[in-house]
C-alpha cells in the first residue's frame, strides 16, 4: 500500500489539477458551445451527450502534464417507421498538452493531439421475437469491476491503460447482430466482417505497453501489423443465456482475430531488439453467471482462450513468444451497505496450459480487487478501487471524489497510483502515477 507521504503529494497535485479543470471548464464549457447545447436540448433536437475537460499531472521525474483534453461526445437517435430505429454518434478530442511543451515525441503528438471517431452508428429492426442491429455498435458480453474478462468482443482504447470509465474505453465494432427472445431464453448471433482492434498508442506515450529489454540492449518498434480485411479474418460468435430461479446464466463461443496485440520479436542479431505488434487468430469459449441475493449480488465470469501467444524471456527464442492456452475466471460479491455505501470484492485467476517456463507470468496468476463507494452530503461521492496480484507486489490504487454540484454538471478529482516490478501488469507503469480531475456537462 502507498505511504502517507505519497498520498499527501498526490492529493496536492490533484488539487492543482482541480484548479486547472475549473478554470478550463469556465473557458471551454461556458464559451460559444454551451448555449448551443442548451438551445438544442430545449428545442428537442434529439442530440445528447457531454462536454468534458480532463487534466492529469504525472509525478514521474520530471513531473509533467500528461493530459489537458477537451472531449465532446455527441449522439442522436430516432425512428424511420415500419419498426426501424437509428442511432448516430461521434466523439471529438483535442489535447492541449501536446501544444504546451515538447515532452512527447512527434508520433505520440500526432496520434493523441486531435481525434475524431465514430461511436455507435446503427439501424435496428424488430420482427416478432427477433431483433436485428446492423452497423457500428457495442457488444458487451460481460462486465466485472476494474478488469476485462468475458467482455471479449469489445475493442478498447488503451492509450490510458484501463484507467478511463469502461464505457469510454470501449470502441464499437462494425457488426451485424441478431437476437432472439423467448420467455426466459435469449440467443445472440454476431458477425463482424471488418474488425476494430485495441488502440495501444505509439512508442513514447504514457501508457504504451513497452516490452522487456535486457540491460545493454536498445529497442525498436515496427508499425503494428493488423490482419488483412478478408473472409479469413472475419469475427463471429454465438451467445446463449437463460434466467432460471433467479440465476442469470450465459455461455458463448467467439472466433476472432485478437483485438489485443501480441508483440513478436525478430531474431536477435545485434544489440537492438525489434518488436512488432500482431494479432493472433483465437478461439474463445466463455460463460457468465449472476444471482441477486437481496443486499448481495454474486457475479462470475470464465473464458477459455486458445491460439494466443505470450511474451517469453528467452533470448534464443526465434520470435520471443510462445502459444499457450489460458483459462481466465473471476468471481465477485457486490454488497449494498447502509448509508448509500457499496462494497465489491473480487478474486480472479489466469491459468496457463502447456506452460512455458520462460513465460513472464506464473503458471497460475492470482489476484483480487476491492471497491468501496459511498455517497454523502451535498451530492458528494467517494470511491476507491484497489487491484492487486497475489503472486507478487504488483498493484493499482485509484481513490477519487465526485461532486455533482449542479444539475447535469459533474466534477471529479482523483489519483492513479501504480506499484510493482517492471514486468508486472501494474508495475510497468510505476513511473506513471498521476493526479487528475474532470469537469463534465451532460445534456
Amino acid at each position: 500500500m502507498p505511504n502517507t507521504k505519497s498520498i499527501y503529494r498526490l492529493t496536492l497535485l490533484a488539487a492543482c489539477c482541480l484548479s486547472l479543470s475549473v478554470q478550463a471548464a469556465e473557458e471551454n464549457l461556458f464559451g460559444d458551445d454551451l448555449p448551443v447545447a442548451k438551445k438544442n436540448t430545449s428545442t428537442g433536437s434529439g442530440i445528447k451527450g457531454f462536454l468534458q475537460f480532463e487534466g492529469a499531472r504525472t509525478t514521474a521525474s520530471p513531473e509533467h502534464w500528461s493530459k489537458l483534453r477537451t472531449r465532446a461526445d455527441l449522439s442522436s437517435s430516432g425512428k424511420l417507421g415500419a419498426g426501424i430505429k437509428w442511432k448516430l454518434g461521434a466523439r471529438f478530442d483535442y489535447d492541449a498538452v501536446f501544444d504546451t511543451d515538447n515532452f512527447y515525441n512527434a508520433d505520440v503528438r500526432k496520434d493523441q493531439r486531435l481525434n475524431a471517431v465514430l461511436r455507435e452508428n446503427y439501424l435496428d429492426y424488430s420482427a416478432g421475437k427477433w431483433d436485428f442491429r446492423l452497423g457500428r455498435q457495442h457488444v458487451v458480453w460481460g462486465e466485472m469491476v476494474g478488469l476485462f474478462f468475458a467482455d471479449v468482443v469489445s475493442a478498447r482504447d488503451q492509450r490510458e491503460f484501463i484507467l478511463p470509465d469502461f464505457d469510454q474505453m470501449r470502441t464499437p465494432q462494425w457488426a451485424g447482430r441478431a437476437e432472439y427472445f423467448a420467455d426466459d431464453f435469449h440467443a445472440e448471433i454476431l458477425w463482424i466482417p471488418v474488425a476494430t482492434y485495441d488502440d495501444i498508442g505509439k512508442p513514447g506515450a504514457e501508457f504504451f505497453p513497452n516490452q522487456p529489454v535486457p540491460p545493454g540492449f536498445n529497442v525498436q518498434y515496427r508499425p503494428e501489423l493488423r490482419p488483412e480485411r478478408n473472409a479469413s479474418n472475419m469475427n463471429y460468435g454465438l451467445r446463449l443465456s437463460t434466467l432460471k430461479n433467479g440465476w442469470d446464466v450465459s455461455g458463448f463461443y467467439y472466433r476472432s482475430s485478437d483485438s489485443t496485440p501480441t508483440f513478436y520479436r525478430e531474431p536477435i542479431t545485434s544489440s537492438t531488439l525489434v518488436y512488432q505488434a500482431r494479432h493472433d487468430r483465437i478461439h474463445q469459449l466463455g460463460s457468465t453467471i449472476a444471482k441477486d441475493l437481496g443486499d448481495i449480488v454474486l457475479k462470475g465470469e470464465a473464458v477459455y482462450t486458445s491460439g494466443r501467444s505470450f511474451t517469453v524471456l528467452n533470448a534464443m527464442d526465434s520470435d520471443g513468444v510462445a502459444a499457450q492456452n489460458t483459462l481466465d475466471w473471476a468471481a465477485g460479491l457486490d454488497f449494498t451497505l447502509p448509508a448509500e455505501t457499496r462494497l465489491n470484492v473480487q478474486i480472479f485467476q489466469r491459468q496457463f496450459f502447456g506452460y512455458n517456463q520462460d513465460n513472464i507470468a506464473d503458471r497460475h496468476e492470482n489476484g483480487y480487487s476491492l471497491l468501496i463507494n459511498s455517497k454523502f452530503i451535498n451530492n458528494w461521492e467517494a470511491q476507491t478501487i484497489f487491484i492487486a496480484s497475489a503472486n507478487r507486489t504488483d498493484w493499482l490504487l485509484r481513490p477519487r471524489l465526485t461532486w455533482n454540484f449542479e444539475r447535469n454538471w459533474r466534477l471529479v478529482v482523483g489519483a492513479d497510483i501504480f506499484k510493482g516490478p517492471p514486468t508486472g501488469l501494474f508495475g510497468r507503469y510505476d513511473q506513471q502515477d498521476r493526479a487528475y480531475s474532470e469537469v463534465r456537462y451532460s445534456f
